[in-house]
């Protein structure tokens, strides 16, 4: 799961340039989305500047 602060994007694109499966997009609008293509491997969390993506990943174990 991610979620990005609409409030603390500055739509700089640093995290769609380095998505290495091209799972982010600048809309005209200015805001990034997510596409099916993501894996959650968190570098778009890691170059963003002021900490507007989070990434999580829930390795819970079915019983």
């Amino acid at each position: 799961m991610w979620k990005i602060s609409k409030e603390k994007c500055l739509r700089c694109g640093a995290c769609v340039g380095v998505c290495p499966f091209l799972a982010l997009e600048l809309s005209e609008q200015g805001i990034v989305f997510f596409k099916e293509k993501c894996t959650l491997c968190g570098i778009c969390e890691k170059v963003c500047p002021v900490g507007a993506i989070k990434v999580s990943r829930n390795d819970s174990k079915k019983s």
